[in-house]
């Protein structure tokens, strides 16, 4: 029953966002960057084809995109800063089940935000689940809005520079498509991984200089 609904508004958000063009890229991209599991493949490869096909303009469909993660990222934050642990996750144990998230997986964002600061919030967006909730962290923790920003647009703009050229390369060629999806998550994950290990490294060089 959830997920015949949660079919039916991803495939109506789809039409909506196809007739706006540039504004329905934003608003897609508001809604994924957002607590709303909507994924950002099914919104950016099919700009990307439309701009091999000379239809659409790569550089506007790139700032509408991160300009839309942005904004959705904000919503977290402020979400987070203002309403506090204790409301979000009263408001998750109910209501979870129909955004498909889970105390735990909060529980892992705030872990992983806690070991590895202020860098969590630019490897997150390249963790597929982390990047939709890795904003909520942040705001409890009141991390400063600034660097919040600019972390969140690094991030940001580096996975909806890999969807748009995924979409340019091979256009409506779903299984081709498919498999280069599961390579570039498996690239991503091992270039955060090695991210944090650089990171974690210079941190505890940083340590042993202090002390």
């Amino acid at each position: 029953m959830i997920f015949d609904f949660f079919y039916q508004l991803i495939q109506h958000l789809l039409n909506v966002i196809n007739e706006l063009g540039y504004i329905g890229v934003f608003i897609g991209m508001v809604i994924e960057s957002s607590f709303i599991p909507f994924p950002s493949e099914i919104i950016l490869i099919p700009a990307g084809a439309l701009v091999s096909q000379g239809k659409m303009s790569g550089l506007m469909v790139f700032l509408m995109g991160l300009t839309g993660s942005l904004i959705g990222a904000y919503i977290n934050y402020f979400l987070a800063l203002f309403l506090g642990r204790r409301t979000i996750n009263l408001l998750i144990s109910k209501y979870g089940k129909f955004l498909f998230l889970t105390e735990m997986e909060l529980q892992k964002s705030d872990l992983f935000f806690n070991k590895h600061g202020q860098i969590a919030t630019f490897t997150g967006r390249l963790i597929p689940v982390i990047r939709q909730i890795i904003s909520l962290p942040a705001g409890f923790s009141k991390m400063n809005f600034f660097k919040f920003s600019f972390f969140t647009a690094l991030g940001a703009g580096i996975w909806i520079t890999i969807l748009i050229y995924v979409g340019y390369l091979f256009g409506d060629n779903s299984e081709l498509i498919k498999q280069n999806m599961n390579l570039i998550t498996i690239i991503l994950l091992f270039f955060v991984s090695v991210i944090i290990l650089i990171y974690l490294w210079l941190n505890k060089r940083k340590l042993k200089r202090i002390y």
